[in-house]
């Protein structure tokens, strides 16, 4: 007997640390396995409160590390302007996540969170990023290599902070400048939408050949999850009003307000945001037919589908009056993630209940995990879930500032040069014996920037983070020998007595986000139109503005020698100084019609009875010049 005891301690020694492998590799964690093989095998061990909080995303005001722990929670996000600091630095931002991410991979199946962010024109909420012009000011490019380079400096800014999911683009098509969203589209004509979901290669990557059709894609460490939004028909609204109703047949519908969802979902987009709106009375995060039937089922779409902010609560009137009834109904139409934000543990009681006595079915939640853990590892977030320091020298780079820069100059258009085309004022001679520069808007980079810059709203002034006004773009442009006066709204005494070669005004309006922008009037914000006739009236003058939006300008239009649509350039105001002074030439063309009075809204290239100020594809051209 006694002979046989090693080599029997031996095979089970043996024995032993085969089950002891067998139980340390599970098939999820390992990066060699088929997508479909580690998804089936994640679910197969998830209990219902791991699946719930997989579809919950919170804002990271409440996202404490028991948060994340206790209630398995799938995603956390920044809303409009919520940063870990004033001023924070991308160090403090990568810190701030990865304490909430190592809270998620302590649990017991380790399932990494995602933190999203919007990120709309470049890293907008972070101080220091590059802020790129805003989307109205990209589609009159009309240059889909340069959006797919201004997404990929944009993921590599977002990824410098720790983040690896941006909610953008925008995609909407603004078909009525009234709504305060229109500066986030990018044109009113759908094809320049389409065009620009290029963006969408830029922050994710480009598709493998041979992808599946609709399969998310993200080319790891170094690119983003992108967002589609808002699905669908959130620029299409009656008058302009955020979150209204848009009242649209289906072949509407298809042919103006769903292409560019068709191009995104080829491009692999990870993600769709459903739209505050509704379609034809039917609110869009309620509407099983076009989240479930036409998304999902007809467009293969396999992503995962994001409510908007409390958009569950917004399915009624007023918003959470009935949120039971919100959570069966959004879940129930096809929304995967919800972003609660903050009082996640009323939607997971909610949504609890509703799977425990069968009112939503265990398929509809199977369904929106298999799409969240299909996102999460395809961007290899499994495998690289800890952010690191390695790119934070990429937040505001001179290389994206340049990139910024060669954006803005391919954003502007020239609506007006000189009364006659033999005696253009532009561009602008850089050595004059003096020169004035005037308005709100020529010293201000918060107005420059516009809404979702820092804050949600935006805001005023040149604290709020680095960049180059005008009035300094001037000053770094024309010749050492010129003076340059500045006066934000001088009185027409000044300009008279002043004897300037010529003016340069800016104005335009105020920042603002969302529902804060809708507006019925359109007006350049005052005193810019008194700054107008104070100053064209005495001296040549330049009037550029800065507007998220065309505004109204019909009744300076006779009065000014030149004008130009700047639309929210963002930080790198020398763009629009590149231009007016003939280092490079206006090349822009209105992706926007240009009313000449609000009465005539709305009214779309194409219509019957058009009869703009300016038309869509409108834009006078200059040829650079080479000045000292």
């Amino acid at each position: 007997m006694g002979k046989f005891s090693i080599p029997k301690l031996g095979f089970l020694l043996l024995c032993c640390l085969a089950a002891l492998t067998e139980a340390t590799y599970v098939k999820y964690k390992d990066p060699k396995q088929p997508l479909g093989v580690r998804i089936k095998d994640l679910m197969r061990r998830m209990t219902l409160a791991e699946k719930i909080g997989q579809m919950t995303q919170i804002e990271r005001t409440v996202a404490t590390p028991d948060a994340m722990k206790n209630y398995f929670i799938g995603s956390v996000l920044s809303g409009g302007g919520s940063v870990p600091a004033q001023k924070a630095t991308p160090e403090t931002w990568i810190e701030m996540v990865n304490t909430m991410q190592k809270a998620s991979l302590s649990t017991r199946l380790g399932i990494p969170m995602i933190y999203g962010i919007d990120a709309v024109h470049g890293h907008n909420n972070v101080y220091k990023a590059t802020i790129f012009p805003h989307n109205i000011g990209l589609g009159v490019t009309r240059d889909p290599n340069l959006v797919k380079r201004i997404g990929e400096a944009t993921a590599l800014e977002v990824r410098a902070t720790g983040i690896p999911y941006v909610f953008a683009p925008c995609i909407a098509v603004c078909r009525d400048p009234r709504w305060g969203r229109c500066y986030e589209s990018y044109s009113e004509d759908h094809k320049i939408v389409q065009m620009m979901t290029e963006i969408i290669t830029g922050l994710q990557g480009g598709l493998p050949v041979h992808s599946k059709k609709g399969v998310p894609f993200v080319a790891g460490k170094n690119k983003v999850a992108a967002c589609a939004k808002h699905y669908v028909g959130d620029g299409g609204t009656t008058k302009g009003i955020n979150e209204n109703n848009t009242v649209i047949s289906w072949n509407g519908l298809l042919g103006i307000h769903m292409p560019a969802y068709f191009n995104s979902i080829a491009k692999g987009v990870a993600t769709i945001m459903t739209s505050y709106s509704s379609w034809n009375g039917k609110k869009m995060h309620a509407n099983h037919d076009l989240v479930t039937d036409f998304l999902k089922n007809k467009l293969k779409f396999r992503g995962f589908v994001i409510s908007d902010w409390q958009g569950l609560d917004r399915i009624t009137s007023p918003p959470h009056a009935n949120y039971s009834y919100s959570v069966e109904a959004g879940v129930g139409a096809g929304i995967d993630m919800v972003m609660v934000p903050y009082n996640f543990t009323e939607f997971i009681d909610d949504l609890t209940y509703q799977v425990k006595n069968n009112i939503i079915p265990m398929s509809r939640i199977d369904d929106a995990v298999k799409r969240i853990l299909r996102v999460k590892f395809v961007m290899g977030l499994f495998e690289n879930p800890m952010a690191d320091n390695s790119l934070v020298n990429q937040l505001g780079s001179q290389e994206h500032r340049e990139l910024a820069r060669e954006a803005v100059r391919k954003s502007l258009v020239l609506l007006k040069n000189g009364e006659s085309a033999d005696k253009p004022l532009l561009p602008l001679p850089k050595k004059a014996t003096k020169i004035l520069v005037a308005g709100t808007h020529a010293d201000n980079l918060g107005y420059q920037c516009g809404g979702w810059t820092i804050t949600w709203q935006g805001l005023g002034g040149n604290d709020l983070t680095t960049g180059t006004t005008i009035l300094q773009a001037v000053k770094n442009t024309v010749d050492s020998s010129t003076q340059v006066v500045y006066s934000e709204n001088p009185d027409a005494g000044f300009v008279k007595s002043g004897e300037f070669s010529y003016a340069i005004v800016v104005v335009g309006e105020p920042p603002y986000a969302e529902t804060y922008g809708d507006s019925l009037n359109l007006t350049i914000s005052e005193p810019g139109p008194m700054t107008i006739y104070n100053v064209c009236g005495s001296v040549k003058c330049v009037v550029v503005v800065i507007s998220g939006r065309p505004v109204v300008v019909q009744p300076f239009v006779s009065s000014v020698d030149a004008l130009v649509a700047a639309w929210l350039p963002g930080t790198e105001g020398q763009g629009v100084s590149d231009v007016l002074f003939g280092d490079y030439g206006f090349t822009g063309k209105l992706a926007r019609t240009w009313f000449k009075t609000v009465d005539q809204l709305p009214m779309n290239v194409g219509d019957p009875h058009y009869d703009p100020l300016f038309p869509f594809g409108f834009g006078l051209t200059t040829k650079p010049t080479h000045q000292n």
